[in-house]
């Protein structure tokens, strides 16, 4: 579907251009297949489910189109489609057929969408492939800007995608939550993480946010944690710098109050790169009671977490190369 946001690589960047009114304006038109044609109690399916086309004409309600996959062109009719723009903002996707399309095994996780209200023209909401497929509402404020989390607004809608395309996209930045009986989950780096790969040091470890927003002045009292800041999953908790320059963003990665942050790693970073499960942790978070059993549903399991990081390694490792043959003499 979209570019990808989670544990994955990003894709391409989208324009800069902030202006919703040319969201679709000069675009080549893309479609999206959202249920295979002809159905296949009919006659074998021309299209599936998924499969992404390129507009040659339109022919009243017909369509001729080129698949991007195979490169097959044939006509198919306007209710079997859905119009996407950018890669990313698609026209007329319901949330249930959302689901089936990022389900969709070519899809993965991190794959997502933003989808325009089918009832009411610029009103959106993001859906986004985890374990489980996790929905947003994109709220608007007066002066037109966009956002998830209150504390952080967006000009448009590509400035948004751009955002948390960096923010979820970057190959292998694996972040690892701990939840305990009690409802609080330890947010800390995943073994994988590059900042605990090849020796790495630590330069700096920061947690202001921004200059009106800084984790540290963070104020909890009571048994029932009140004062706590709100985070949602994109929430950043802290920036950490290593000695090489490399800057990386660690994120809250679920919804909760902030009870507190590890300010021992600010004096002691070396906590965080020998001990990152125990001592050396960053920041914990309470989920809402109604959450809590559910909070950690988008994110992998230990399981699928090793199998995905054995994949990975396959993947970069280089194939092995056939011995020369001897040289007669």
């Amino acid at each position: 579907m979209g570019n990808v946001m989670w544990g994955q690589g990003a894709g391409n960047k989208t324009n800069s251009n902030c202006h919703d009114s040319s969201l679709k304006a000069g675009e080549d038109e893309t479609l999206v297949v959202l249920h295979d044609y002809p159905s296949p109690d009919i006659s074998e399916p021309i299209f599936r489910m998924g499969e992404k086309l390129r507009v040659l004409s339109q022919e009243g309600n017909w369509w001729r189109v080129r698949s991007v996959q195979s490169g097959s062109e044939n006509y198919i009719p306007n209710n079997y489609i859905a119009k996407v723009y950018h890669g990313w903002l698609f026209e007329g996707v319901v949330r249930q057929k959302a689901e089936e399309l990022l389900s969709l095994p070519e899809n993965r996780v991190g794959s997502f969408m933003i989808r325009e209200s089918t009832q009411q023209r610029g009103v959106y909401s993001m859906s986004v492939k985890h374990r489980s497929i996790q929905h947003y509402k994109i709220f608007r404020l007066e002066n037109s800007w966009y956002y998830i989390s209150p504390r952080l607004t967006f000009q448009c809608l590509e400035e948004m995608v751009n955002h948390y395309s960096d923010i979820k996209g970057k190959d292998c930045e694996d972040q690892c939550v701990l939840q305990h009986s009690n409802r609080i989950c330890v947010i800390t780096l995943a073994e994988s993480h590059p900042i605990l790969q090849n020796g790495r040091s630590i330069k700096s470890i920061n947690y202001q946010i921004s200059a009106g927003c800084s984790r540290l002045h963070n104020r909890v009292s009571g048994k029932s944690k009140r004062g706590g800041q709100f985070l949602t999953e994109f929430a950043p908790l802290c920036r950490i710098t290593c000695t090489d320059g490399v800057e990386y963003t660690i994120y809250s990665c679920i919804r909760g109050r902030l009870l507190e942050v590890n300010e021992d790693i600010l004096e002691r970073p070396e906590l965080l790169l020998g001990k990152p499960s125990t001592e050396g942790y960053i920041a914990v978070i309470l989920p809402k009671i109604e959450e809590s059993k559910t909070v950690t549903n988008g994110l992998l399991s230990r399981e699928e977490y090793e199998s995905v990081v054995s994949k990975r390694t396959k993947s970069t490792q280089p194939e092995p190369q056939p011995e020369p043959e001897p040289e007669p003499c």
